[in-house]
Order: structure tokens, then C-alpha cells, then sequence
């Protein structure tokens, strides 16, 4: 059993992770902001969520094709996309945004108002706010939304296939390893390759509670 989809898989998924974090609290904070376009804000961050992984495989094949703009750029460069490691990554990226977004976004808003009322008494700036009031009270809720965006980082198929493609050893994550297996027939293969991602995936999920959970008790304190 080769183990390459493994590192793989864990390694788009780190990357992706440590990605979207950033992005997903910067929007979040941006999005909690808004009051009259917020709705409309909140569905275009929230648009991979609902869109079929090849659909938006697609879109990120006319977006970092050499063929467009930004494709012919980041060629232009030394960062070529489609069909890489990197291809794994965006596709990543934009399908397991939605979930760091939503959670941060409901982690944010659940910071009690007053404590930032008087934070702008005091005359802190928004920024200031941000690092040493909201994060620090919507920790927990954030520290699980990243869990979360992991695991669906992890998975990840139809986008990854899409952009990366299926290259053993470069490109081939687990979810397109057992995807292959079942392709050559090899079902004992596909059944280790299911039985690693699920052991994973409970993982994750038990630490998504135990910090869901741990948020909870701090509030309730």
C-alpha cells in the first residue's frame, strides 16, 4: 500500500488550513461590519459551499488555466497550477473556505456587544479590538472551524481531481486513491484507503466537540 496519497492528502490539507484561516476570520470580521450588502456578501463567500466540487473545479480550471489572465501571470512567474501540488491546494482553498468563514462568522457575533462598546469608549481602535477582544473570547469556536476546514480540506474530490488531476505521487490524494482503487478494481485497496479516511475523520470531529464543548464551559463561567 503506497502511502503517498497519505502525506499527500495531509499536506494539501495543512496548507489549505493555514490558508483559509487567515482569509476566513479577515472575512468574516469584514462581513460583521456590513449592514446593507451583508446578505448579499454572505451568500458569494458562502457560493463553494452549495456549488458542486465540479463546478467549482471548473471555474478554477478557467480561472488558473494558462489560457486566462491570471493563469498566464502566475505561469509568467514560476507558480504553474493546474495539474500540481498547488492546483490540490486552491481547489482546497475554495471548497473548505465556506466552513472557516461560517464559523468564525458565528464565533464573532457571539462576542458579547457591550465588551466591544466599551473597548471603542476606551478608544481602542477596530484591529486592536479584533486581537485582544473578539478573537480571544470567540477562541474556541474558531479553533473549531479550523478542525472542521481540515476535514473537509481532507476530503476533498471532485475540485482536486479537476485542477490537479490524479498523478501518483504528486497530486493523488486519498479521497482520489480510493477513487483509483475502485476504478482498477482493487476493492480491498479502496477499503484501506476508506478505512484511513474515516479514522481520520472521527478524529477530527471528537477534537471539533471537545473544543465546541470547552468554548461552552467558558461561557457558562
Amino acid at each position: 500500500m503506497e502511502l503517498s496519497p497519505l502525506w499527500i492528502s495531509l499536506k494539501v490539507a495543512a496548507a489549505a488550513t493555514l490558508i483559509t484561516f487567515f482569509l476566513g476570520i479577515a472575512a468574516a470580521w469584514g462581513v460583521t461590519g456590513l449592514k446593507r450588502i451583508r446578505a448579499v456578501a454572505d451568500g458569494v463567500l458562502s457560493l463553494p459551499l452549495v456549488l458542486p466540487p465540479t463546478v467549482v473545479g471548473f471555474l478554477l480550471l478557467m480561472a488558473l488555466g494558462r489560457n486566462s489572465a491570471l493563469g498566464h501571470f502566475l505561469e509568467a512567474i514560476g507558480l504553474k497550477m493546474i495539474f500540481t501540488w498547488r492546483g490540490a491546494v486552491a481547489a482546497a482553498v475554495v471548497v473548505s473556505f465556506p466552513v472557516m468563514y461560517r464559523g468564525a462568522r458565528g464565533a464573532l457575533e457571539q462576542v458579547e456587544e457591550d465588551l466591544i462598546y466599551a473597548a471603542r469608549t476606551l478608544g481602542m481602535g477596530e484591529f486592536t479590538i479584533l486581537r485582544r477582544i473578539m478573537l480571544p473570547a470567540a477562541w474556541p469556536g474558531i479553533a473549531a472551524s479550523a478542525v472542521l476546514t481540515f476535514a473537509r480540506a481532507l476530503g476533498e474530490f471532485g475540485a482536486t481531481l479537476m485542477v490537479a488531476g490524479n498523478l501518483p505521487g504528486k497530486t493523488r490524494t486519498m479521497s482520489i486513491a480510493v477513487y483509483t482503487a475502485m476504478q482498477g478494481g482493487d476493492r480491498e485497496l479502496a477499503f484501506k484507503w476508506v478505512a484511513v479516511i474515516t479514522c481520520f475523520s472521527v478524529t477530527i470531529l471528537i477534537l471539533m466537540n471537545l473544543l465546541t464543548q470547552k468554548g461552552f464551559k467558558r461561557k457558562g463561567s
